[in-house]
């Protein structure tokens, strides 16, 4: 770990004598690049600097004690040592925290499908409960969100609805969420008072930028249909709803919000191109961690992350292993407690790895 802190520390001194020379503003792309990684290695560079400094000055305190003979003085100097210690422990905490690899996809923009699962028409309740815990969410923390696909239920709620989200950190904070969110409540269909048990699916998707994803024109099949609402009544007259297939997938996306059929086009090949990401991120994860699994799990799909239940007004992440008795104020997009601990809990997974 320290001949890495060293070689950053190294670097960050480099970068600031390229800096500090007239020569380099008169390549101004170069020079932004330089920015860019001093910007990305500060942090770090700085804090190890900070490392430095207070192990001098352990060692200069242990120094002074072992020459000390006043007895009051050396009290002091062993306070002191105390102190610098937990500083020092404290420090290398951090540093290793800061050497943690980021996600590849940190700085992205989101999409998030909802599907309704099972339990019928209450299953596509709680999916709109999800949809709106989401949006809430997304407003406390100043991002935009878009709806780029929907399927209402005819009770209310969706069996689908996929929407995108823009903003600072939006990746990072979001996606915990993918997974089987299930719900234990009692139906305003149930007479009987009993207790049901229902689920929903969300599946947070890295926005996918043309670079990372070129799809070929010709892997893609696209046709057009009158969009439906509800019941299957006609939404409008014109064939605007689209449905595109990539067909060396087989990955089909369909929208219909939209009633320029180009709009439509243009949303269902940004899903398109983030199922597609996704898609391949988890297959180099597969061939990547065969012999190990994180705690805080993968976000398959398949994996039941948490469970609201009304009755007792708490909702349970099992990954974490973490019970909050706080459901309304969840479900009114107030996620940031258990984000904050399923964050924490992947950085202590991933200390584990490095330096266990």
């Amino acid at each position: 770990m320290f001949e890495k802190l060293e070689s950053i520390k190294n670097r960050f001194e480099e970068i600031n004598r390229e800096m500090a020379d007239p020569a380099s503003l008169e390549d101004m792309k170069t020079y932004q690049e330089l920015v860019r990684e001093r910007s990305s290695l500060e942090e770090v560079a700085t804090t190890y600097e900070e490392y430095l400094a207070t192990k001098r000055q352990l060692e200069e305190a242990l120094e002074l004690l072992e020459n000390e003979q006043d007895q009051e003085m050396a009290e002091f100097l062993k306070s002191e040592l105390d102190s610098f210690e937990k500083a020092l422990e404290e420090t290398e905490l951090r540093m290793k925290k800061l050497l943690i690899p980021k996600d590849e996809f940190e700085g992205k923009d989101i999409i998030v499908e909802i599907r309704a699962g099972t339990g019928g028409d209450e299953a596509a309740l709680f999916a709109g409960d999800l949809l709106r815990m989401y949006t809430r969410y997304a407003e406390k923390k100043r991002w935009k969100t878009e709806i780029l696909s929907s399927s209402p239920s005819e009770v209310g709620g969706f069996k689908e609805i996929i929407f995108s989200m823009k903003g600072k950190s939006v990746y990072p904070f979001m996606k915990f969420e993918s997974g089987v969110h299930r719900v234990q409540r009692v139906p305003a269909t149930e007479s009987g008072g009993r207790i049901h048990t229902s689920t929903a699916t969300a599946a947070v998707l890295p926005e996918a930028e043309d670079v990372e994803i070129n799809i070929d024109p010709s892997d893609l099949k696209v046709d057009v249909f009158r969009s439906t609402g509800p019941g299957g009544q006609s939404v409008n007259t014109t064939d605007s709803a689209v449905r595109m297939t990539h067909l060396p997938t087989g990955t089909v996306v369909s929208c219909q919000d939209e009633k320029s059929q180009l709009q439509n086009k243009e949303k269902a090949l940004r899903i398109l191109k983030a199922r597609l990401l996704e898609s391949a991120r988890r297959e180099q994860e597969k061939k990547e961690a065969e012999n190990r699994r994180k705690q805080v799990g993968t976000g398959e799909r398949s994996e039941k992350i948490r469970t609201y239940n009304f009755p007792q007004g708490r909702v349970t992440d099992h990954r974490i292993g973490m019970t909050l008795h706080r459901l309304s104020d969840i479900l009114e997009g107030d996620l940031d407690e258990l984000t904050e601990a399923l964050l924490e809990d992947e950085r202590v997974q991933a200390l584990k790895e490095m330096y266990f």
